[in-house]
């Protein structure tokens, strides 16, 4: 045989290998694009209906027990002729619920921060300790000096900027893990609960009442700069967390993968945690500690979304059903004759998620 005719038997014979790993890899590569697709689709539909939902509780909450109807609420909203519904809807009902609005984003952002770069369902800012350490920061200046406005959103900040740092330093041991963090975070919130509640035993009646109410987590004390407050507060935050997204998406791939992409995994993860614990911090200091807000919200829109990111923008919609509906139970539909705080509704339903999560990891470690 010629050396021309065994050259071309054997880039025959390669042809004829490499053409079925070419079939399979084109194959697999059309797979990826559908799933890509579809998860792009139920993306697309969760985050609708999540926001039809935020817009349905928005609505009952101006609404409900008001004495007008949708249309007049509506017209009080967005005509230049707001009409009867006016003083109702734009001065006693839409400043409370912006304000839930804002918390109950600011919450479920921190939630899904501090869980996906702890990489534990538990690391929410209500278990781990911060914002218990808001809440000690806030009561000592409420009890304390009897201060009300800016120097409570501080020292709300502060508690629970030092709550976070602390945790930091006791769970990095040449590397943090999330459920050293974790397990460090439920011993500082004991402290942290001890220390307000020695506070209000030594308080005065009055001032104790009024921090009782705070720390179960309400939107009574809304006022329109207190809400612009805020809102500066999450113009300025979200779109760092926005701008974080794809550094935190390379981190949960792993850390050495993270490294290898250029990512530096433990600035990153400091990172994340000063921006989790600014927005637990500032939501706290608005409406108080409201609870399993942050730790509900994430887990539910990864549910249902199906996969296990980030989901930032669904988490925060499942933060604001949460916030807004919880309120509007309270307020309207509860058969009390004062209206509880939004914390308290909050834990009724967040108590037993807690509990199911707990049992159902441990049904699938057994």
């Amino acid at each position: 045989m010629s050396t021309a005719s065994a050259s071309s038997t054997a880039s025959t014979a390669g042809a004829t290998l490499t053409a079925p790993a070419a079939e399979r890899q084109a194959v697999a590569v059309r797979s990826l694009r559908s799933t890509r697709r579809r998860r792009r689709a139920r993306w697309v539909v969760v985050t609708a209906a999540l926001a039809l939902a935020a817009f349905a509780v928005a609505v009952a909450s101006l609404t409900l027990d008001s004495g007008y109807p949708v249309r007049s609420v509506l017209r009080a909203l967005f005509s230049t002729d707001p009409g009867e519904a006016d003083f109702v809807v734009n001065t006693l009902r839409l400043p409370r619920l912006a304000l839930g609005i804002l918390v109950g984003v600011a919450f479920a952002l921190s939630g899904a921060l501090f869980q996906s770069v702890l990489g534990n369902p538990l690391a929410s800012p209500d278990v781990i300790g911060v914002a218990q350490g808001a809440s000690a920061g806030a009561v000592v200046v409420v009890l304390g000096v009897g201060a009300t406005g800016w120097p409570v959103s501080f020292a709300a900040l502060a508690g629970g900027a030092a709550v976070a740092a602390l945790l930091y330093a006791v769970a990095w041991r040449g590397g943090m893990t999330g459920h050293r963090f974790v397990l460090a975070g439920i011993g500082v919130a004991y402290v942290g609960a001890a220390v307000t509640g020695y506070l209000l035993t030594r308080a005065e009646v009055q001032r104790a009442q009024t921090a009782l109410q705070w720390l179960a987590g309400s939107l009574s004390q809304y006022t329109w700069p207190l809400v612009g407050t805020l809102a500066v507060a999450l113009l300025v935050l979200v779109p760092l967390v926005a701008l974080s997204a794809r550094r935190l998406d390379l981190l949960l791939l792993g850390d050495d993968q993270a490294a290898a992409l250029g990512v530096r995994p433990e600035l990153v993860r400091v990172w994340v945690i000063v921006l989790g614990t600014a927005l637990a911090c500032c939501a706290t200091a608005a409406a108080g500690p409201i609870a399993f807000v942050a730790l509900v919200a994430a887990p539910v829109a990864r549910r249902l979304l199906g996969d296990g990111g980030l989901a930032l923008l669904p988490a925060a919609l499942v933060g604001v059903v949460l916030v807004v509906g919880a309120d509007t139970l309270a307020q309207f539909v509860l058969p009390v004759p004062v209206a509880v705080p939004v914390g308290v509704v909050t834990g009724i339903v967040g108590g037993p998620y807690l509990i199911w999560l707990m049992v159902s990891g441990r049904s699938r470690h057994e």
